[in-house]
C-alpha cells in the first residue's frame, strides 16, 4: 500500500490529507471505472439527472444508487451532512469543495484512486480531476465516508 500525503491550504487554514490507494478497494475502483464509461462526458447541467446532464450531486447520488444500492441525500449540503470525516482516502469516498457562494457554491465528487476523483466539471462534463492541481486543493473543504 503506497501512501503520499499532500496539505491542502485554504483561504484561512491548511488540512492535511493523505490518500491510500489499496488493492482491496478493487471492486470499487472497478464500479467508479463502470460509471465514467457509462457518463463520460456528460455535460453539466444543475438539477439535471440524466445522461443528457447531470449535475455533481446527482452524478454522486446515482452512483451510490445505482453502483453500491445505498441511498444518500441528492444535494450537496445534505450529502456533506452524512457519512463520517476522513483524512486517508479510499475509493468511493466523497470529496467536497467550495467553488463559489452560497449553497450553490459546493462541488462534490467521487474519489477514485493515485489523487483522482471523478465529478461533473461545469466546462467539461464527467472527468476525472486531480486532488493535486492548484484549483482543487484551495478550494477543497473535507472528505466523507458512506458507510452502509
Amino acid at each position: 500500500m503506497s501512501i503520499i500525503i499532500m496539505l491542502f491550504s485554504g483561504c484561512s487554514s491548511q488540512a492535511s490529507l493523505q490518500y491510500a490507494d489499496d488493492k482491496s478497494d478493487f471492486l470499487i475502483i472497478q464500479k467508479i471505472e463502470q460509471q465514467y464509461q457509462v457518463w463520460n462526458k456528460t455535460p453539466y447541467r444543475y438539477g439535471g439527472n440524466s445522461l443528457k446532464g447531470i449535475d455533481c450531486s446527482g452524478f454522486v447520488n446515482n452512483f451510490y444508487n445505482q453502483k453500491l444500492n445505498m441511498l444518500i441525500p441528492r444535494v450537496t449540503t445534505d450529502q456533506l451532512k452524512v457519512g463520517e470525516s476522513v483524512s486517508q482516502l479510499k475509493a468511493g469516498d466523497l470529496v467536497f469543495f467550495k467553488t463559489g457562494r452560497g449553497t450553490t457554491g459546493m462541488h462534490v465528487g467521487i474519489y477514485y484512486k493515485n489523487g483522482n476523483f471523478l465529478h461533473v466539471s461545469t466546462s467539461k462534463g464527467v472527468k476525472f480531476s486531480n486532488l493535486n492541481e492548484k484549483y482543487w486543493k484551495e478550494r477543497y473543504i473535507e472528505a466523507k465516508r458512506i458507510v452502509s
